[in-house]
């Protein structure tokens, strides 16, 4: 049993006493800073983790980027025996296992990549207790040898990744998923999480049914990723577009999505022949060459990967900038899947789909190749509605949050091009009356194609034989380019003017709507971009901090430098060191100490002591080479009271402005629908990045506050539970967080005294008084 398991004994009972929220039990916050580096839980993480640790069977449904995976590896840490994760993702399983045994977590993984010998050794290590999470695939959880394996030994909880899997509806059905419910056989009184990044309605049905989850309690987050921008730009004859895109993300990570094995490779050459470093990836390569190519993108080897479809569900890569769609994707959940894969570290991603009507005709020519009647009912709807996306003249964010079932109540979302580019409004009367007239003089028996090659006085064969060259409306909108018609075709569907038959080959009709506006001779004003440009011609630079805190910029590249070196010395993806909002941390607090260095988000006990000595003596060495004075009196190194505000989550704020109007923890966690214990989290965020906030009022009377203090002064920021058991449990975690917070606001944080008698309001330095 590793060190860290000895030190923090697990007892679910203990978690979930007198029905207490996970966050606000101290011991339990404890694991999640000690193991994964964080004092609070992201929105809906607290609950999901509270319902498996009291044995429930749960669903959960976050965003990519969300923290779904701590939703099962924090639990694992703290029940007594293992947890198994079913995972799809053989290519990632080294990645995740490398991450958490660097976060000491020790985890492993069966697969077919193993040596007999490797794999006799994790079977070793989960026999005797070694491992606390064993990763595999689902192929081979359905196995009856691993069946039999399983019921040997103590499972204390089955983790269910990519749950989308089990449904035929979903994007990604693999048959194996459909029987990981006889998984219940072996593990009869394990409870069962399942989790997804992307399902709609009908496929979340699905998975609760098809896994067999018992009562489980569900949990689902927003869809919506605020750090991902949207457009949709004409996909051009030549690569002036994708190039222009490309040199604003030189040296940065990219996945382009082509449609076809050839296309990738072919694109592949062309971008490395234009001095681009790309490679291909599709399922026809070799296995080794794919896994070479995984690994090479995963290490920042190779920036540009171009793939088809396959490529993605098996990377972890946290810091993947941009996501280009070539082609079209195949619904809008393969959209939303596959645009997820950037900017997972939460820093800004930006996603571009190039859409053309040839894209489309060649998306309807493989629909009408599907043999099944039912399945290709279903192939053409997913089409029509990417279809609906790429022609849609509002909000896109809003229309993919809408299909997956989600409400977004704003018609602006200020980060897609419809969004953010300009429009204009234009006289579409005329053009209008062209249009249905055509459709209607043609018998309203053809699709858009055939209608706007009339408008356009074509000569081909289909016109002429069925005698549309003599019709009164062939050639009147000869001036009038192919794609303005086609797109005014688009947007006369959305005003309810014309009409698509559901057949094979869709065909046109002009509704009521349409006739009563030709009969009435009615007047039609319509909205269109500009000018459709790619997003490098007109977004602005984007800027290096989500939250928009200032950090020392060389630091942060030294930091890089120094985790590039530790990574490539052990094998790992430089993100298994620490991930870039973790350095951005460093390069804004500028840390000198070990205890400093213990306050960096994403920096548990483990990697202080893994990595602790060398990052902190790159950040000395900066300092002194900058000439910083050892106490820090820059922003970047000050304290809360010293430094200037750091733009934080606007989460956090809203709990702050209700603290700050004289709400106790329990009144403002009712209000904000979370438990005290992720209150106080963002309290603490907020005190500690300076932002104003009145929050004296929270602090224990003065006795208690005192005697707090007192044993403060000796234990300092040794684990609250030993303050805890030192006060022998006569104060809560709750109070003890706060009198602790009060002195690391005051500058009492390094173990030194701190008048006990001291107003705490002036103390603190807050506004309010009384």
């Amino acid at each position: 049993m590793s060190r860290a398991l000895r030190q923090f004994p697990c007892d679910r009972r203990r978690v979930v006493a007198a029905g207490v929220g996970i966050g606000e039990n101290g011991w339990v916050l404890e694991l999640l800073k000690t193991h994964f580096g964080y004092d609070a839980f992201l929105p809906l993480q607290e609950d999901i983790v509270g319902s498996v640790m009291a044995g429930r069977d749960t669903f959960a449904l976050m965003p990519t980027g969300g923290g779904k995976s701590l939703c099962y590896q924090l639990p694992a840490m703290a029940l007594p025996g293992l947890t198994l994760v079913v995972s799809p993702l053989i290519a990632l399983m080294k990645d995740q296992v490398d991450a958490l045994e660097a976060n000491g977590v020790p985890a492993g993984f069966i697969n077919s990549t193993q040596t007999n010998a490797e794999l006799s050794q994790v079977v070793r290590q989960v026999r005797s207790g070694e491992i606390k999470l064993l990763y595999v695939a689902p192929e081979r959880a359905i196995e009856a040898r691993f069946a039999d394996f399983l019921g040997t030994l103590n499972v204390s909880l089955v983790a269910i990744d990519e749950a989308h899997c089990v449904s035929e509806w979903g994007h990604d059905f693999r048959p194996a998923y459909r029987e990981l419910r006889n998984l219940r056989r072996s593990c009869p009184d394990a409870p069962v999480i399942g989790l997804t990044a992307t399902a709609t309605r009908q496929v979340r049905a699905d998975i609760l049914s098809q896994l067999g989850l018992r009562e489980p309690r569900t949990f689902i987050s927003s869809f919506n990723r605020p750090n991902l921008s949207y457009s949709i730009v004409p996909k051009e004859r030549d690569l002036s577009g994708l190039l222009s895109l490309l040199e604003k993300y030189r040296g940065e990570s990219a996945i382009i999505y082509c449609g076809s094995r050839k296309d990738t490779e072919e694109m592949a050459q062309t971008l490395t022949d234009r001095g681009f470093k790309a490679e291909p990836y599709h399922a026809g390569l070799n296995a080794d060459v794919r896994r070479a190519t995984q690994e090479r993108f995963i290490r920042d080897r190779t920036p540009i990967v171009v793939a088809t479809i396959a490529f993605g569900m098996g990377i972890d890569k946290p810091d993947v900038r941009l996501v280009v769609h070539y082609d079209l994707p195949k619904s809008i959940e393969s959209y939303y899947q596959e645009t997820g894969r950037a900017g997972r570290d939460g820093e800004p991603g930006e996603c571009v789909l190039f859409y053309s009507y040839a894209g489309k005709s060649k998306q309807e020519y493989f629909v009408n190749q599907i043999e099944d009647a039912e399945e290709r009912e279903r192939a053409r709807q997913r089409l029509n509605q990417v279809i609906s996306l790429c022609t849609l003249n509002s909000c896109r964010r809003r229309f993919v949050l809408q299909y997956l079932g989600e409400e977004w109540p704003d018609e602006n979302c200020g980060a897609c091009d419809n969004c953010v580019g300009p429009r204009e409004q234009y006289e579409a009367t005329e053009i209008t009356q062209k249009v249905l007239s055509a459709v209607i003089r043609t018998g309203e028996r053809f699709g858009a194609a055939h209608v706007i090659d009339v408008l356009r006085g074509s000569k081909g064969e289909r016109i002429l034989k069925q005698g549309h060259d003599q019709l009164s409306v062939h050639g009147i909108a000869a001036d009038s380019p192919r794609d303005e018609l086609r797109d005014l075709v688009e947007e006369l569907k959305r005003e309810g003017m014309l009409a698509t038959s559901d057949a094979e080959f869709p065909t046109l009709s002009v509704t009521q709507k349409g006739r009563q506006f030709l009969r009435n001779r009615e007047t039609l004003i319509l909205s269109r971009p500009v000018e459709r440009k790619a997003p490098s011609e007109s977004r602005g630079e984007r800027t290096r901090d989500p939250d928009g805190g200032a950090y020392d910029q060389g630091l942060y590249s030294a930091l890089s430098a120094l985790r590039r070196q530790i990574a490539d010395e052990r094998g790992v993806p430089a993100f298994v060191v620490f991930g870039n909002r973790t350095l951005q941390d460093m390069a804004r607090i500028v840390p000198r100490t070990p205890t400093e260095f213990s306050r960096v988000s994403g920096v548990g006990r483990a990697k202080l002591e893994d990595l602790g000595a060398p990052f902190l003596e790159c950040i000395n060495a900066f300092a002194r080479q900058q000439g910083w004075p050892e106490t820090a009196a820059i922003a970047k190194k000050a304290t809360p009271a010293e430094r200037a505000p750091r733009v934080v989550n606007q989460s956090y704020r809203e709990t702050g402005q209700i603290i700050s109007d004289g709400a106790s923890l329990e009144e403002a966690a009712s209000e904000r629908g979370l438990t005290a214990g992720t209150i106080l989290g963002h309290l603490e965020r907020l005190v500690e990045e300076g932002v104003e906030v009145e929050w004296a009022h929270l602090l224990p009377p003065e006795e208690g506050r005192a005697e707090i203090e007192s044993v403060l002064e000796i234990l300092g920021d040794n684990p609250m539970r030993l303050v805890w058991e030192e006060l022998e449990g006569r104060y809560s975690y709750d109070a003890i967080r706060l009198v602790r917070l009060a002195r690391r606001s005051a500058g009492g944080s390094q173990g030194k005294p701190s008048s006990s008698s001291a107003d705490p309001r002036s103390m603190l330095g807050l506004r309010r008084g009384g």
